[in-house]
């Protein structure tokens, strides 16, 4: 049976994250609120407890776990090797979602960082998930709290759908504040680079890491063929419905009315397009305020399944600031499902 702790997010009661740090040090596994999405740790010291996280999310076990400290001190605990600009970003923007891809020291097993010499680590920027990590006392290993491939869950209703009964804790701590997963920098190599866009956008680590690489793969779409971190080798954020995404913002209205001619279709647009489509309809957020969409990205991809549709279809937003980090998981979730021409829709379903 899963133990449901429901915990102010902003000013978490202690007693409550003592009952859920008790589970970690006995080598449970917990779900709980970071400011990106909820995350499903354990004691990232312990191999059966990073082995129960991957049995819990069905995950592939050469997938790595970000783990997650409380503090800066603890870096050293879990990393070696690590570069000075490492310490010195890390000192401007931790607690954050920006997470470090570092040589592993012998304390974290290859259980943990799924059989690699490297280890992706962070600071979250969440009242409860710091709280957890130090009253557990170790640092704390996690993916996101879902069924492997399923969208990310950004309310404790994501969580208890995919997870009650195979974990121990499910902490509900609300909604996350950002709603996509951290950007990740592989910094083991020179010049660094980005491994996973996120709400620490490539403008902003640009003023840190001006030559930071960008892989083909991040832009023009397909998977990596080793994860050095999560959510580059295999599919992620998916809905279980088909969905296509159109990058042409100015064929969306063609790309839905030619959809809708054969098929059962929801419509995931922006707050500005709402009024120009029938239901069902799914608002994603406005075209100005990208950091909403990003919210509610995934909740969308939920909601789309609970619809009696054959398919989605998405519309595509700027790829600036956190937009790149939507449009990334819009590629995936999509299984690479890309709109650009009305002739592209034949590429995907039969017209």
């Amino acid at each position: 049976m899963t133990l449901i702790l429901k915990v102010d997010p902003l000013n978490p009661e202690i007693d409550k994250i003592r009952e859920a740090a008790k589970y970690i040090k006995l080598g449970g596994i917990v779900a709980f609120p970071t400011e990106t999405v909820y995350g499903l740790g354990g004691d990232a010291y312990n191999p059966e407890a990073a082995i129960k996280v991957f049995k819990a999310k069905n995950r592939p076990m050469d997938n790595p776990l970000i783990v997650h400290i409380a503090d800066l001190n603890q870096l050293f605990d879990v990393a070696k090797d690590i570069p000075d600009i490492v310490l010195d970003m890390a000192q401007k923007v931790w607690p954050g979602p920006l997470t470090f891809v570092l040589k592993k020291t012998d304390k974290v097993p290859k259980e943990t960082t799924g059989g690699l010499d490297t280890v992706a680590v962070r600071v979250p920027a969440h009242p409860i998930a710091l709280q957890l990590i130090r009253e557990s006392g170790v640092p704390i290993a996690a993916p996101s709290a879902n069924l492997a491939t399923k969208p990310s869950p950004t309310k404790a209703e994501h969580v208890i759908a995919d997870l009650n009964g195979k974990v121990d804790v499910i902490i509900d701590g609300g909604d996350t504040f950002f709603g996509v997963e951290s950007t990740i920098i592989n910094m083991t190599v020179n010049p660094p680079v980005l491994l996973r866009p996120g709400p620490f956008t490539l403008e902003e680590l640009h003023q840190f890491l001006p030559e930071i690489v960008i892989p083909e793969q991040l832009i023009k779409g397909g998977e990596f063929t080793v994860a050095l971190a999560p959510g580059m080798k295999y599919r992620h954020y998916a809905p279980s419905k088909k969905l296509l995404l159109v990058e042409n913002y100015s064929i969306f209205k063609d790309v839905v009315k030619l959809l809708r001619s054969k098929y059962k279709v929801a419509v995931l647009c922006t707050t500005e397009d709402f009024k120009d489509f029938e239901e069902p309809r799914i608002i994603l957020g406005s075209r100005e305020n990208l950091y909403e969409i990003a919210k509610n990205l995934f909740d969308s991809f939920r909601k789309l399944d609970r619809l009696d549709v054959d398919m989605g279809v998405m519309e595509g937003v700027p790829e600036k600031g956190i937009g790149f980090a939507i449009m990334n998981r819009a590629r995936k979730a999509s299984g690479f499902s890309i709109i650009k021409t009305l002739d592209d829709v034949k590429k995907y379903v039969e017209i």
